[in-house]
């Protein structure tokens, strides 16, 4: 017989450091969340609270890109997704009354539809790589044509704007998802942003990450030691796809206005897929870095070149995204954590 000596086995040194040092990561993040939920009361005007809405709006979408693009499945089509979300709470408030929180349901059940019917084919007949982005892409031009061309109820190339529930100097309609106080947007904003950011640490602590990095080096190989190839891939597309629609839904009920140019086709994809490689797409809150680059841009080049010369952005946006392709892979924020743990370790 063994006999105890009253001390327990020395642990895991990497495991304890781990351990000790979630507690300061925890409160350093709940630190940044307080400070942020406080800004609205700084103090700020209508249009930097709206910057801030759009930037945290953004922010969550690219979010929802990268949980599909970063595990190798680049998408063009998330346009389509946008759309579809966007349209169905509107259309639905307009034409039947529904509340576009019932929209948003309907939304996301149609985009999963759409993204199904899409990804499973080209999933199970194993279409990848670039074939599998221009099969995105089609989608979302295809889901702008369809748009521009019901203009009937969906007014076209012109857009549509939700019917108001703000008459009679109302300052909210919950039923109507409508809110005259930009703080009420930002907070929505900024719960839609985190759960996205849980979400996607949730989906990088998965076993999915594991299984598609493997699909990524050899489906066959992958297959072979019983992962589910096509399931997974379908899997984080479904996943990626509905939240997309849900951002669509919040884009047309701050906006209060939709057009097929602003959330469908392909210059809106292009404005997703260069965020969130801009920002850093392998690395957590590099999305939302991209977002706030992407904003500051676009912002830039609207008081600069103005609205007269169309298809400027577009252009700046596609050359930019080769730059930070061939000179910066890793993104904005990828770049610079990729310094700093080179200087410590030189250290």
């Amino acid at each position: 017989m063994t006999r105890s000596t009253g001390h327990s086995l020395p642990s895991d040194p990497a495991a304890a450091a781990a351990r000790s040092g979630r507690g300061p990561k925890a409160l350093l993040a709940a630190t940044a969340v307080a400070a942020l939920g406080a800004v609205p009361w700084l103090g700020l005007g209508d249009y930097p609270m709206h910057l801030l809405v759009m930037a945290l709006l953004w922010a969550y979408v690219y979010t929802s890109w990268s949980i599909m693009g970063r595990l190798g499945l680049v998408s063009f089509g998330h346009g389509a997704f946008l759309g579809i979300g966007a349209y169905s709470a509107v259309l639905l408030w307009n034409l039947f009354g529904l509340s576009p929180w019932l929209g948003l349901v309907a939304g996301v059940l149609v985009t999963l539809v759409v993204a199904f019917v899409i990804g499973y084919p080209s999933f199970r007949f194993r279409i990848v790589g670039h074939y599998f982005a221009l099969v995105t892409l089609a989608l979302s031009e295809v889901t702008r044509l369809v748009i521009v061309g019901l203009r009937d109820w969906t007014g076209g190339s012109l857009g549509v704007t939700p019917r108001t529930a703000l008459s009679g100097g109302a300052a909210m309609s919950l039923p109507a998802m409508q809110f005259a106080d930009k703080r009420v947007w930002f907070y929505l904003m900024l719960v839609a942003w985190l759960i996205g950011l849980l979400i996607w640490h949730r989906v990088d602590r998965s076993m999915a990450r594991l299984a598609l990095q493997a699909i990524s080096e050899d489906e066959d190989a992958a297959a072979s030691i019983g992962i589910g190839v096509a399931r997974t891939k379908l899997s984080v597309m479904l996943l990626s796809a509905a939240m997309t629609a849900v951002g669509g839904v919040l884009h047309a009920q701050y906006q209060l206005y939709v057009n097929p140019e602003t959330v469908s086709g392909i210059a809106v994809s292009l404005q997703m897929v260069f965020g969130v490689i801009a920002g850093g797409m392998f690395v957590l809150l590099g999305p939302t870095v991209g977002a706030m680059f992407l904003l500051m841009l676009s912002e830039g080049l609207r008081i600069v070149v103005g609205n007269d010369l169309h298809g400027v952005d577009t252009t700046i946006y596609g050359l930019l995204l080769v730059l930070f392709i061939i000179f910066m892979p890793n993104g904005i924020l990828g770049t610079v954590m990729s310094a700093l743990r080179r200087r410590r370790q030189g250290r």
